[in-house]
């Protein structure tokens, strides 16, 4: 049996195991863009009211909600990009979600030039920013959901997969101490000639201890 954990974990599309860290940064990118899609309206609001800094900071958030947004959907730099059904169908499905988020942060470039250049349709622009707002929100806490439910199933598999690798590992160890006493056995009978044989017994028995003081160990940690 292949004792490799990776062998049945959840894949990317290159097929590659998912790794805890890598469920975390997909979070956390998520996370980002929900955070910065509101700073974008925030900041463009404020901008259109005169603050200084404002559009600096709108604009900084709308990077920051672009680069997150690429970052979840390409498969680079140790990301999966779409990499379940699920995340699919948000996104080019049903939801329609990457279409619905790109226009987003399309409209908000348009909003935060035109009040950058006095244009009359700023303030039309600006109410149709804060307007989508809501539904746009609405569309990443349902994807960064998925993400999240995708990290719980990937949690409890790897904790099967661990289960069932200690298992392997506690029969292989079972099957080592038989050897170890048959061997003492062995030896005993051998007398004088079995006394080194009977030392390497002795080494493996002490092994296998060691070994079922592990299992006992990772058992309780994969709960």
């Amino acid at each position: 049996m292949d004792m490799s954990m990776r062998a049945l974990a959840p894949e990317g599309a290159a097929g590659k195991a998912l790794s805890g860290e890598v469920f975390s940064a997909l979070i956390n990118l998520s996370g980002r863009r929900r955070f910065t899609s509101q700073r974008i309206v925030l900041y463009a609001v404020l901008a259109s009211q005169g603050h200084a800094g404002g559009e600096a900071t709108a604009r900084e958030a709308l990077a920051l909600f672009r680069g997150a947004h690429k970052s979840l959907l390409s498969e680079a730099d140790g990301l999966p990009g779409v990499f379940c059904p699920e995340l699919r169908d948000a996104y080019f499905g049903k939801l329609d979600g990457d279409r619905k988020i790109i226009a987003f942060a399309d409209l908000g470039e348009r909003t935060l030039k035109a009040v950058a250049q006095g244009s009359p349709q700023a303030a039309e622009l600006l109410a149709e920013l804060v307007e989508s707002t809501t539904p746009t929100l609405a569309i990443l806490n349902q994807i960064t959901g998925i993400y999240e439910e995708q990290a719980k199933q990937n949690a409890r598999l790897m904790r099967k997969q661990l289960r069932g690798v200690i298992t392997d590992i506690d029969t292989i160890n079972r099957q080592a101490r038989m050897v170890a006493f048959n061997a003492r056995i062995v030896a005993a009978r051998a007398g004088q000639a079995g006394k080194e044989f009977s030392v390497v017994a002795g080494v493996l028995s002490n092994i296998t201890g060691e070994i079922d003081e592990m299992v006992n160990a990772a058992l309780a940690a994969a709960g």
